[in-house]
């Protein structure tokens, strides 16, 4: 492949992860957040699976999400629902009160 392939390739890549707000933010991110402002019960409440339900860890959920597209979806657009959402909505009224 030559390097204008690779350059134009990088910069398209570049391009779309200006716009991904889960850019830079891993799963364990993801899951550790989660799991702090719901609990695994809370978890387990929003997104049935069982990694959430019986008996669940860290290590456990993210070994499950990980081989599970599905679901690691899931828990993606539960994170951009309450915790990206929130922050934004946070920073785009400080000082209105």
């Amino acid at each position: 492949m030559s390097n204008f392939k690779i350059e134009v390739l990088m910069s398209e890549t570049n391009e779309s992860q200006t716009n991904n707000p889960l850019h830079g933010i891993t799963l364990e991110r993801m899951v550790k957040e989660l799991q702090y402002k719901f609990g695994w019960d809370g978890l387990g409440y929003h997104i049935r699976i069982n990694c959430f339900l019986k008996d669940p860890s860290l290590k456990s959920s993210l070994k499950f999400l990980r081989k599970t597209p599905w679901a690691r979806e899931k828990v993606e657009k539960l994170y951009l629902d309450r915790i990206i959402s929130e922050n934004d909505y946070i920073s785009n009224n400080k000082g209105t009160e």
